[in-house]
């Protein structure tokens, strides 16, 4: 199939991926497509990590950093040492709507992308607070957290763009400027947490303690800003039943927001009448350097 300037060999188009709502490989793929645009404003340039599920949601699925030969020879990839483990990998770099297609037929339902772009792997250009609750944990806390996280990335000065996860959890990123290392990013991301855990209050509501076992609340998530972390992107489709979408909202949203709303079906729809939410998102980037006292931290190191 011709997508673009391209050749996308696609296979296998009725196979039903999301038996419930009856949703085929061919139908991913087609979304991608439409939506690719928005899509690409997130994953475009960034390595992507693979987690196929080439029988659909109900099968096996498993994770493939190296891309899989042969591929198409117009698709970019880029090798990314891991130093601790002595090895390399080349991922793929999505750049286009054809790139997107090939990832969809190799049953990756998931955008799952780097925090960092390939002309600066070792520097994130986003930071990111993932609300991660565990059984137990009301969606309404999910969301009461969140308005918190606002509250305290407003004092900062931090521009902040919510989304739903798609799954059981909610994400705030921030565009930041690559100035600064994984490592540096997950501190003041952590500290930014506990301000946030110590604002709400409850830890039955909001925690930062990581051992899984000693959590009662929503978890407030800051390792995800760790090296070779990915998370889905926003507008991904993820592996639901339902076949639920990770949708961008407003802010004004999240007090009543259902993720259940957002899915492969009901996005198009949502975006005709909203738009892209996180247009110009990557224009407003700003540097973490100065903000680092403000919460009572050590200032990077130069």
């Amino acid at each position: 199939m011709k997508i673009g300037r391209r050749e996308v060999a696609l296979t296998n188009l009725d196979k039903v991926y999301f038996p419930r709502v009856g949703v085929t490989k061919g139908d991913l793929v087609a979304y991608y497509v439409a939506l690719a645009p928005l899509a690409l404003n997130h994953v475009g340039r960034r390595p992507m990590q693979m987690k196929r599920y080439p029988n659909g949601v109900e099968g096996e699925f498993f994770y493939q950093k190296r891309v899989p030969n042969p591929h198409p020879d117009w698709l970019e990839t880029v090798r990314i040492v891991f130093p601790r483990f002595g090895r390399s990998a080349d991922f793929p770099v999505v750049t286009d709507a054809a790139g997107l297609a090939w990832i969809a037929n190799l049953g990756c339902i998931e955008l799952h992308t780097w925090h960092s772009r390939v002309t600066d792997i070792e520097r994130p250009d986003y930071l990111l607070i993932d609300l991660d609750p565990s059984e137990g944990n009301p969606w309404e806390h999910v969301r009461e957290i969140a308005l918190v996280v606002k509250e305290v990335m407003d004092g900062l000065g931090l521009p902040s763009f919510p989304k739903t996860s798609g799954a059981t959890g909610f994400h705030i990123l921030v565009p930041i400027k690559p100035g600064l290392v994984f490592k540096e990013v997950r501190r003041f991301a952590k500290a930014l947490a506990q301000e946030v855990e110590r604002r709400v209050g409850d830890q039955d509501v909001a925690t930062t303690t990581w051992k899984v076992a000693e959590r009662r609340g929503v978890f407030v998530d800051f390792g995800q800003n760790s090296r070779d972390r990915t998370i889905a992107s926003a507008y991904s489709i993820r592996p639901t039943p339902d076949a639920r979408a990770s949708a961008p909202l407003r802010w004004n949203e999240v007090a009543g927001v259902d993720p259940a709303a957002f899915t492969l079906h009901s996005m198009p729809a949502r975006v005709e009448q909203v738009g892209d939410l996180t247009a110009g998102m990557w224009r407003k980037k700003v540097s973490l350097g100065p903000r680092f006292e403000r919460l009572g931290l050590e200032p990077p190191a130069a």
